[in-house]
């Protein structure tokens, strides 16, 4: 009788399978080559990355907007160090994540520890579940536990490492087990939801901040049926963009300033706020400094963290699109809620950006605006430009503006746009980056071009690390060590096989962009900016 036999490797990938995994980015080496064959007869598709740090952040990504675990791959020793700023971007940015590693054998080794670092115990303060697996049988199961630990609330990074001598082990009859049953999410008690209704009804001037929670787990429908129902006013913070359409009668702005800003004053002067899924990693969306006076509901998956500038009054834990329909259900809109002095935001913001030069950010965001539909998904890397698209670039549906304003790492922005694009074949997918940002992983325009995606980058261009010496003159400090000198990018652009173009003004940006996505495949646009019209994003001009 032959006996059913299947290497760890192989029972690893059938899980992935098994958990509804597509894709799998990465760098593989010797320690892995195993587990990179029985992907190859697999149905899931493998990604070859410059780098691995890209790879994460294009896993990242598939968490991000699926819910369902990303997963990635590296070897041991430097190509496990360089998913650390991926594995920390998908942790604090609540995108699940699974990180693979390989290692050497760990039941013989002929090479001492040539390349050998603990790659589980530095990934342990940096994830929600990291571990060895030291048994060919317990493959599926530790791997079942990795996914779920990484979709629960909050959800985040799971790191594997797999030995190379594991991965090889035969197993009898050790298929993947059943999908374990899905957990319901508890919902708020009850006493909880009528305190949050009494606070509401009994206010005078209330606001609702939505956060990142709430565009995770598409509450959408739910809130906007909140809003519509009680005219309460509604801001975002910038990864909480988009789970209300922009256009909403009620949108208020995006907080992206910590002071001297229109928003941020209006919020001072509200009595309450309902904070729905707000993460504490974003940077504040507001500072309680009049906590005798300014009451705060934290509406969330879990507990508030409360520190100096976050200790809200109350808390009604549990599933977001459940509380907030409990909410709805008996909540009654006041005659005695005044939200007037709330209209003054708008006009006042708009009065700034009618004095924006012509290579400001707001032109330029203006112009990709003008080029995308709703529902077509912009991705953002980090710089000064970024605080720009947090607050003025309108967002009409959930997850179709990209940014991370948790680890604020640079050179996401390219690696995030592919992710999108390979999930979103039919969408236009732009990515924006800053110069310094993008020379980080430019490499992974030879993996775009090797994809064969319709992709469009906009690379902007002044020649200096933006924010920093934005922050820099700010202090009142001499302009010193931001400066750098970038290649043709036109020419380095065609190095790879993609498209180059460079644009001067709105109307050419407008064209430029439509006749890249009209034309397909890979084009990068370069266009330069300057930030002297900074001093708009606050009041204080």
């Amino acid at each position: 009788m032959v006996k059913n036999t299947q290497t760890a490797a192989d029972i690893f990938v059938a899980t992935l399978v098994q958990e509804g995994v597509e894709y799998v980015f990465g760098v593989p080496g010797e320690e892995n080559l195993a587990f990179l064959d029985s992907l190859r007869r697999s149905s899931i598709k493998f990604v070859p990355t410059r780098h691995e740090q890209s790879a994460g952040f294009m896993a990242a990504t598939i968490g991000r907007l699926t819910g369902n675990p990303g997963v990635c791959l590296s070897t041991l020793g430097p190509g496990a160090t360089n998913l650390v700023t991926s594995v920390a971007y998908a942790q604090l940015g609540a995108m699940p994540t699974l990180f693979i590693t390989g290692q050497k054998p760990i039941k013989s080794s002929k090479q001492g520890q040539f390349q050998i670092i603990n790659t589980v115990e530095m990934m342990r303060p940096l994830t929600k579940y990291t571990k060895q697996i030291l048994d060919a049988k317990l493959v599926a199961s530790t791997v079942q536990e990795a996914f779920k630990l990484a979709r629960e609330e909050r959800p985040g990074a799971v790191h594997l490492e797999l030995p190379e001598d594991i991965a090889s082990d035969f197993v009898e009859n050790n298929s993947p087990s059943t999908f374990p049953s899905s957990p319901r999410r508890p919902i708020a008690e009850d006493k909880a939801i009528s305190q949050a209704i009494d606070m509401i009804e009994r206010s005078h001037s209330p606001l609702i901040l939505v956060g990142a929670g709430a565009n995770r787990k598409r509450v959408s429908r739910m809130l906007e049926i909140l809003i519509n129902k009680t005219k309460i006013p509604f801001f975002t913070t910038q990864m909480g963009k988009g789970v209300i359409s922009e256009r909403h009668s009620q949108y208020l702005g995006t907080a992206a300033l910590s002071n001297a800003d229109y928003l941020h004053d209006l919020v001072k002067q509200a009595d309450l706020i309902i904070n729905i899924g707000h993460d504490i990693v974003e940077k504040p969306p507001f500072l309680i400094d009049q906590p005798n006076q300014q009451k705060i509901i934290h509406l969330n998956f879990s507990p508030a963290v409360i520190d100096l500038i976050y200790h809200p009054d109350l808390e009604v834990i549990g599933d977001i699109a459940n509380a907030i329909w409990q909410i709805e259900e008996r909540v009654t809109a006041q005659s005695s809620w005044d939200f007037t002095k709330y209209n003054a935001v708008q006009p006042l913001i708009e009065q700034h950006l009618s004095m924006a030069n012509p290579s400001s950010p707001i032109h330029i965001l203006n112009s990709i605006r003008a080029t995308l539909s709703d529902e077509d998904i912009l991705t953002l890397d980090n710089g000064m430009y970024k605080l720009w698209f947090a607050r003025h670039y309108p967002t009409y549906l959930p997850n179709t503006l990209l940014l991370d304003n948790a680890l604020a790492t640079m050179g996401a922005g390219l690696p995030s746009a592919i992710a999108a694009k390979l999930l979103y074949p039919t969408k236009k997918v732009l990515a924006v980056c800053g110069d310094g940002g993008f020379m980080m992983n430019s490499q992974e325009l030879e993996t775009a071009r090797r994809l064969n995606l319709d992709l469009v980058i906009i690379v902007l261009n002044d020649n200096k690390y933006g924010m920093i010496s934005w922050k820099q003159a700010h202090m009142g400090l001499p302009d010193f060590g931001l400066s750098f000198n970038n290649p043709d990018f036109v020419k380095y652009a065609d190095s790879y096989g993609v498209t180059g173009h460079i644009v001067t003004d709105d109307q050419n940006l407008s064209n430029t962009i439509h006749s890249a996505f009209k034309s397909g495949g890979v084009h990068l646009i370069e266009v330069a900016i300057e930030y002297s019209d900074n001093k708009y994003l606050g009041k204080n001009s």
